[in-house]
């Protein structure tokens, strides 16, 4: 609690709130990850309002990128309409802007590095945080070469949360929660699975334990764990409820999206984070 005192006035500590208060109430948190400018940037702010109104708690933004190494077909294809629909990093900063201008839900902006660093760091999360960002996901940034991009992020408020795999070893998966705990707030995101991401119907039989390794670094410094890669139905989420302390659903609302007309999509995607969000709380 001390932390989150510290640094309630940044934008990263309405994440660590969040975790707080669904603690309280006994359930996980929910993050559904929408790729800004899919299918077109007013759709995808529309849908993402959805999503709020349907009770996620907080939302990834996908910043579209042209070589996406840890986005398997899904989130690719939907980054792929995006760039050619004219999305870019202003425009992302477009959609965080319009959608914290109507809601308190927390926005985590997803990208790779090389569009963050030729936009320039400093520039970056400065307006991340004027536009109502609160966080930032790099997944091909390793913790040793995240230093530049951390002091930037810590500077403007915003947490900077690292991608932790199946395979990590045990040394750098501390380092990784030292340096969480060492920012204004956040998690670290647990990758469920080697690979990339995709909807998927099973979940990974080494799950459990994979999450209590990461537990022995996390509960000490009152970090949470979010969980994604392969989540799509509430049954899923109410797994990771029980063992996390919350869950990402991407490919799952791509597909979603992509199957249902226009004019349905807001009540589709809304319809389907109620029946997630019931998940939650099958703890």
């Amino acid at each position: 609690m001390e932390r989150r005192q510290e640094t309630i006035a940044s934008p990263a500590a309405r994440i660590t709130h969040v975790f707080e208060r669904a603690k309280e109430e006994g359930r996980g948190v929910l993050i559904p990850y929408f790729m800004c400018g899919y299918p077109n940037e007013e759709q995808s702010v529309r849908v993402i309002q959805a999503a709020i109104e349907g009770g996620a708690d907080i939302i990834e933004l996908g910043l579209p990128f042209s070589d996406p190494l840890a986005d398997g077909a899904t989130i690719q294809h939907a980054g792929h309409v995006a760039l050619e629909r004219g999305m870019s990093i202003r425009g992302c900063m477009r959609v965080a802007e319009r959608i914290s201008a109507q809601s308190e839900t927390p926005l985590v902006f997803m990208g790779y590095y090389n569009p963050i660093l030729a936009y320039g760091l400093e520039r970056f999360c400065a307006e991340a945080r004027q536009h109502g960002v609160c966080g930032i996901i790099v997944p091909d940034l390793p913790p040793d070469e995240a230093e530049p991009l951390r002091e930037a992020a810590t500077r403007h408020g915003l947490a900077l949360i690292f991608l932790i795999p199946p395979t990590i070893k045990d040394e750098r998966m501390e380092r990784v929660v030292e340096l969480v705990a060492q920012g204004p707030g956040g998690f670290v995101y647990c990758v469920s699975l080697s690979g990339v991401t995709g909807a998927r119907t099973e979940l990974p039989a080494h799950l459990q334990s994979f999450i209590a390794r990461i537990r022995r670094y996390t509960e000490a410094k009152q970090v949470p764990i979010a969980v994604g890669f392969g989540l799509s139905t509430p049954e899923h989420i109410a797994q990771i409820s029980r063992i996390a302390d919350g869950a990402v659903v991407g490919s799952a609302l791509v597909n979603l999206i992509d199957r249902t007309s226009e004019e349905e999509q807001p009540g589709a995607v809304k319809s389907y984070i109620q029946s997630l969000h019931q998940g939650t709380r099958n703890i």
